[in-house]
C-alpha cells in the first residue's frame, strides 16, 4: 500500500487516479521607471505579489545603476528604450514626476505592456484620455494606484451602501488635509508646473478624495464651484534630479504657480450636493483623508489615519465598526490581511492593489476585484476633475465636469 505522504501515489497530484498536477506560474517579469519613495512602495508591493522585478530606470543611467545594487534588481535601464527592449518585462510600473507619466505610459502600451502608472495620467485631460483609449484599444491592463478603495472598511462601507442599509444620499463632505508644504522654505518639484502640470494640491490629494467618495457612493460629480488659494507666494527653487531637466538650485527664491489648497462644491445631476476642503498646509496633518456620507436612512464616516474604525450612524445614535476578517462583506474580509487589532494601513492598500493589477494581467481578477480595480478610465475621469476645479476657480462660477 502506498503511504499517504508519496507524492506520487494514487490520489496525488499528477498521480494514478489523482487531479492533474497543478500548473506552476511564472513569475510576471516587471520593471520599476523611478526610483524615489514611491518607487520603493511599488517594488515592495511587485514583491510580495510575487513579481520579479527584473529591472530599474532612475533619472540618470548612474543613478539606475546606484538604485539597482541598492534594491538588488539585476538590470540598471540607461533610458525607456531600453526598458521596453527588455523581453522580460511584462508590467511597466511608472513612478516618475508627472511631466513624463504620459509619454512613459504611452510607449509602454505601444510596445504591449501592462502598465501602472502613478496618477496624474498626464498633465491635461487630453494626455490622459489618449491612454484610456490606447488601452482599451490594445487590450491591456492600465491601472492608477487609487489605493484607499482598498481599506477593508471603506470596502465595508460600500458593500453597505448596496445593499441599501444608508437609503438615499442627501449629502457627501470631508477633507483631505496635509502640512508637508507648512513651511515657506519647503519645496518640491511638484511645485514647478512644468514637471508637475497645472494642478498641485487637488491634483495630488483631492483627486484621492474624489475617486474614493464617487466609488463609495456610486454617485458621479457633474458640477464644480471651487476657489484655489496659494499661501506662500514663493519658494526655493526645486533641487535635485528629474526625469525631464535639471532642477538645481537656483538663486534665491521662484514664484509659486501651483496652489497649496483649494476648497470645493460639488454636486451630481441626481441633486446630491457635496463639499470638500483640500490643503497641504494645514498644520499638523499628516495624511487626513476624511469623509462623511450622509444618507436618508444613515451615515458613515471614514478616517484614512484611524483606518481601522468607521463610523455609521442612525436615528437612534451610532456605533464604532471595527475591521475583522471574520465578520461583515466579503471584500472586507478579503482584504484584512492582519487579524482584528492588529492594525493595518497604506502599505497593505497598495499591496493588494498591485496584486490584484498582477491577477488582472493573469485572467484570474474576480468580478469583485474587478469592480474595484482603479484604471485608466479612472485616471481620465480624475483629469477631468481636476480641470473642472481649475476652470471653475480662475472663472469664479459653477463648472461642468466632462461626462
Amino acid at each position: 500500500m502506498t503511504e499517504p505522504s508519496d507524492p506520487n501515489g494514487p490520489g496525488a497530484p499528477g498521480g494514478p487516479g489523482g487531479p492533474p498536477a497543478p500548473h506552476r506560474r511564472e513569475p510576471l517579469g516587471v520593471a520599476l521607471v523611478g526610483a524615489g519613495m514611491i518607487a520603493a512602495v511599488h517594488r515592495r508591493a511587485a514583491l510580495l505579489a510575487g513579481a520579479d522585478v527584473v529591472g530599474v530606470l532612475a533619472s540618470t543611467p548612474e543613478r539606475s545603476r546606484e538604485t539597482a545594487a541598492r534594491w538588488n534588481i539585476p538590470r540598471a535601464y540607461d533610458d525607456i528604450d531600453a526598458v521596453l527592449a527588455d523581453d522580460r518585462v511584462q508590467v511597466v510600473h511608472i513612478c516618475t514626476p508627472n511631466a513624463t507619466h504620459a509619454p512613459y505610459a504611452e510607449a509602454a502600451l505601444r510596445a504591449g505592456r501592462h502598465v501602472v502608472c502613478e496618477k496624474p495620467l498626464g498633465t491635461d485631460a487630453g494626455q490622459a484620455r489618449r491612454l484610456a483609449d490606447l488601452a482599451e484599444e490594445r487590450g491591456l491592463v492600465a491601472t492608477v494606484p487609487f489605493v484607499y478603495r482598498y481599506h477593508p472598511l471603506v470596502r465595508e462601507i460600500r458593500a453597505r451602501r448596496l445593499a441599501g442599509e444608508f437609503g438615499e444620499w442627501y449629502l457627501a463632505h470631508g477633507s483631505y488635509l496635509q502640512d508637508w508644504m507648512l513651511s515657506p522654505d519647503a519645496s518640491s518639484w511638484r511645485v514647478d508646473p512644468g514637471l508637475g502640470g497645472p494642478s498641485r494640491a487637488f491634483a495630488d490629494i483631492g483627486s484621492h478624495w474624489c475617486d474614493l467618495v464617487e466609488w463609495v457612493t456610486g454617485e458621479r460629480f457633474t458640477e464644480v464651484l471651487a476657489r484655489t488659494s496659494i499661501a506662500v507666494p514663493t519658494r526655493p527653487a526645486p533641487a535635485g534630479p528629474s526625469f525631464t531637466r535639471s532642477t538645481a538650485p537656483a538663486a534665491g527664491r521662484v514664484p509659486v504657480r501651483t496652489e497649496d489648497s483649494a476648497a470645493v462644491l460639488l454636486r451630481t445631476a441626481g441633486g446630491l450636493l457635496g463639499s470638500t476642503v483640500v490643503s497641504q498646509v494645514s498644520a499638523g496633518r499628516k495624511n487626513r483623508l476624511w469623509f462623511e456620507l450622509d444618507g436618508s436612512l444613515g451615515s458613515a464616516v471614514f478616517d484614512q489615519e484611524n483606518p481601522e474604525t468607521a463610523w455609521l450612524g442612525s436615528a437612534e445614535g451610532h456605533r464604532i465598526l471595527v475591521r475583522d476578517p471574520e465578520h461583515g462583506s466579503a471584500e472586507q474580509r478579503r482584504l484584512s490581511a492582519l487579524p482584528a487589532g492588529h492594525a493595518q494601513g497604506y502599505a497593505q492598500c497598495f499591496e493588494a492593489f498591485v496584486a490584484d493589477t498582477y491577477a488582472a494581467v493573469r485572467g484570474d481578477l474576480t468580478p469583485e476585484q474587478e469592480d474595484g480595480l482603479p484604471t485608466f478610465a479612472d485616471g481620465l475621469r480624475s483629469a477631468r476633475l481636476v480641470e473642472a476645479v481649475l476652470r471653475s476657480s480662475e472663472n469664479d462660477t459653477w463648472t461642468k465636469v466632462e461626462p
